[in-house]
């Protein structure tokens, strides 16, 4: 039984569902949820993070295992393809039921945002499409956290827009590890039509757009903590791009790039936070 828990905890995306999460719950403080609103938003982004992982390595399970990817856990036969899909279900299921305990407008938003990146996972995934659900997604999230406050406060668009170029660029961030298993199993992408070099363009102009909307979007001039944040979402894909390398050249899984678009998603929320100029 405890393989089989670790097994599925593994197939979840363990590490961007940690950091989407964490995230989601610093917003939700920074724009000033008391702590039963907070747990909230924290529960049902997790849902929404554990269904959106575990449909995608159930449905990825022969594609993973043609390319022999060991980490993968239900290709590798630490935990069942089936038992995967159900967690995912019962995950998918739990989402907006927690999201109701806002209300039902940010539900709604939240909703999207869990549909969204399952479309992504099947058909949009091997599309040209398939960086739209990103950004919706991404972009319905501080949605859903800001509308959960009393009162229902509209998400100004500058935020919601900061979110989408931080989801597109996460997308192809994400996929760039993947692009050469991608292409044996046939899987074409946005990411994959324009390759590695413009793939890592993408995601460093998506990110740095992310963050100077968040710099420039708030009424008032911008922060010198602003400014400085903008420098270091300039300065970050870079040095992932040269991490990434090494770890490539030393036999390892390149996942530097991904891990830097957290990074900056940590670094725009405390921001966020620092500045106080959400709602």
């Amino acid at each position: 039984m405890s393989s089989r828990v670790l097994g599925l905890v593994r197939a979840s995306h363990p590490e961007p569902a940690a950091a989407v999460t964490t995230v989601s719950g610093l917003l939700a403080w920074g724009v000033g949820h008391r702590p039963t609103g907070i747990a909230s938003v924290v529960l049902a982004v997790l849902a929404s993070q554990l269904a959106v992982g575990w449909t995608n390595d159930a449905l990825d399970a022969e594609r993973d295992a043609t390319v022999g990817r060991t980490d993968k856990p239900v290709a590798a036969g630490a935990v069942g393809r089936r038992g995967t899909a159900w967690a995912a279900a019962v995950a998918a299921l739990a989402c907006p039921l927690l999201a109701l305990t806002t209300n039902p407008r940010a539900a709604l938003w939240l909703t999207v945002a869990l549909v969204s990146a399952l479309l992504y996972d099947w058909p949009l995934k091997a599309t040209v499409l398939s960086v739209v659900p990103y950004a919706v997604s991404f972009g319905a999230l501080p949605g859903f956290v800001v509308l959960a406050l009393p009162g229902e406060p509209t998400p100004p668009l500058w935020l919601l827009t900061a979110a989408a170029c931080l989801g597109a660029g996460a997308h192809f961030a994400n996929v760039l590890p993947d692009l050469a298993d991608d292409a044996r199993t046939g899987v074409r992408g946005l990411p994959h039509r324009l390759g590695a070099a413009g793939s890592r363009a993408a995601a460093a102009g998506l990110l740095l757009a992310a963050t100077a909307v968040l710099v420039l979007g708030p009424p008032g001039p911008p922060s010198v903590l602003g400014l400085a944040a903008v420098g270091t979402a300039a300065v970050v894909p870079p040095l992932s791009w040269y991490a990434g390398r090494s770890a490539a050249r030393a036999g390892r899984r390149p996942v530097a790039a991904f891990r830097a678009v957290m990074l900056v998603a940590l670094i725009d929320v405390a921001l966020l936070v620092a500045s106080g100029r959400v709602v």
